[in-house]
């Protein structure tokens, strides 16, 4: 697990800080989105 409740995925979502991907039903997060998300956090200070 990342840390992140799902109410503040769904803002970095909508925010386009993340990448999701439809398959099917199911809705999923791209592990490369995260890293980024990471690497951005962690250069931000």
């Amino acid at each position: 697990m990342i840390g992140v409740g799902r109410t503040k995925l769904y803002e970095l979502i909508a925010a386009g800080e993340v990448e999701m991907v439809k398959l099917g039903k199911s809705t999923r997060i791209t592990t490369a989105s995260l890293h980024d998300l990471i690497r951005r956090q962690r250069e931000a200070g």
